[in-house]
């Protein structure tokens, strides 16, 4: 794989070429993923995914929220919608993810009937307007080309009364920490991307997408803009990760909740 262009500031505010590197960058970290991600978070990842699906409404609740429609974006190998599947036995869940060498890990590895597991893009997701009760995603915000088209489309899909959960790295507002935030992830990252690929540039993206991801009060304005409101957030990490769960604003034909 090719490193990133030097010119970092332009290329990561131009979606095709975001979307481009998105899927050589995930073609190429593909059967190491999970690794890199347990070692990326010192072995936390599994507990901050857990946490993101005890945010979810609860599978008994109601007839609705016992066999909802799930979507998990950019599934990557397929953990979170494994335990969606769990969360939820009868429910319907769809994993999407933008890059084929990622889900052909998670086919391998799925064993569950109501699990399918779809090649796709957060622009364009293949699914009816109001057609999805929960919407999850783990890594996935700071890599869409565009946020507020993803946004946008999440809300799309969504029922009113639905819920949408994301887990990703936190961009604090304050100036300081967000460069002590960079310096750690470039670090951190650049060292796992030489030991596994010899190549810094793989997971020193992390930080560098960051950097243009919106900060935490910014992030909650585009989520309202969107039409979202947020029930619920959680920090790991000293801020360097943020759990934010939100549900569409109601609107006036929208149905009760599944909560």
């Amino acid at each position: 794989m090719s490193p990133l262009p030097s010119d970092q500031a332009d290329f990561l505010r131009i979606p095709e070429a975001k979307r481009e590197y998105n899927e050589l960058l995930f073609a190429e970290v593909a059967r190491r993923y999970d690794l890199v991600t347990r070692a990326l978070s010192l072995g936390r990842d599994q507990a901050w995914k857990r946490a993101l699906l005890d945010s979810l409404p609860v599978g008994d609740a109601s007839p609705a929220c016992r066999t909802p429609v799930c979507v998990d974006l950019a599934c990557g190998t397929g953990d979170v919608t494994f335990a969606l599947a769990r969360r939820y036995p009868q429910a319907t869940v769809c994993g999407v993810d933008l890059t084929p060498e990622m889900l052909a890990i998670a086919r391998a590895r799925n064993h569950f009937p109501n699990v399918s597991l779809e090649l796709g893009d957060m622009h364009q997701l293949p699914f009816a307007s109001a057609s999805v009760d929960i919407v999850t995603g783990s890594y996935a915000l700071r890599n869409a080309p565009a946020l507020t088209v993803a946004l946008e489309e999440i809300h799309r899909v969504l029922r009113p009364g639905g819920t949408a959960a994301f887990l990703d790295f936190s961009k604090s507002p304050h100036r300081v920490w967000q460069r002590l935030t960079y310096c750690v992830l470039y670090v951190w990252g650049a060292f796992w991307g030489l030991v596994l690929h010899r190549q810094p540039a793989v997971y020193a993206y992390i930080a560098k997408s960051l950097w243009h991801f919106p900060d935490r009060v910014a992030l909650r304005q585009e989520l309202s803009h969107a039409g979202f409101m947020e029930v619920s957030s959680r920090q790991f990490y000293f801020g360097t990760l943020e759990m934010i769960t939100v549900v569409p604003v109601p609107r006036a034909d929208a149905h009760g909740p599944c909560t």
